[in-house]
């Protein structure tokens, strides 16, 4: 199997979890919506999920670089980096031009400027785990996929001001490519743009 199927592959075997996810978030949407969370709340809890994203990914993304290349820095460099630059993209940057696009009043926070004492470490220690745990792939996946529709939910709502109720259909869109996209980049095709072999996680 080339790369390009490889990854065309896992993009499809994943998107069911993508749409699960999403699923979640629109009913997690829906409550908060009711309940009319305060918005320096959904701003805290942001802030406990974007790390823990981090977290996850660079696990994955380590460990999936580990399992066909050897350098111990060049896995801890991979996980890093694909953990930082890729989920910042779906935690922030899509969420605030989707939101904005929907019709949001959006604040561009970008932590790993404003708090980098909270994503820093985060990603540093996934990536070192990610590095010397090699299986640790498809549990963090699945639980990557579900805390990165939570957090780019969260930043929709932290940080943009709108009645999302009726916009419900165009967020679950949104929370779907915020994740699919950027997340399954992150765990799949980033790791294995700088391997030599490939083989399925």
């Amino acid at each position: 199997m080339s790369r390009l199927e490889h990854i065309a592959s896992e993009l499809k075997d994943h998107a069911p979890f993508t749409a699960f996810g999403a699923a979640v978030g629109i009913v997690v949407m829906g409550i908060v919506s009711i309940t009319k969370l305060a918005q320096g709340i959904s701003q805290d809890i942001f802030h406990v999920l974007h790390p823990a994203h981090l977290l996850l990914s660079s696990i994955v993304t380590s460990a999936v670089y580990r399992r066909h290349e050897r350098n111990l820095g060049a896995t801890m460099a991979v996980g890093f980096v694909g953990s930082v630059g890729i989920c910042s993209i779906s935690d922030v940057v899509m969420p605030y031009v989707g939101g904005a696009l929907l019709g949001g009043s959006m604040t561009f926070h970008l932590c790993i400027l404003e708090h980098p004492w909270l994503t820093v470490p985060a990603a540093l220690v996934g990536a070192a785990i990610g590095t010397f745990v090699l299986r640790l792939t498809k549990c963090p996946h699945a639980a990557h996929v579900l805390i990165s529709t939570l957090a780019s939910l969260f930043y929709l709502m932290a940080f943009g001001v709108a009645d999302w109720l009726p916009r419900f259909p165009l967020v679950f869109v949104l929370l779907f490519l915020a994740v699919w996209i950027p997340c399954c980049t992150s765990d799949v095709v980033f790791p294995h743009l700088f391997t030599r072999r490939v083989k399925h996680h």
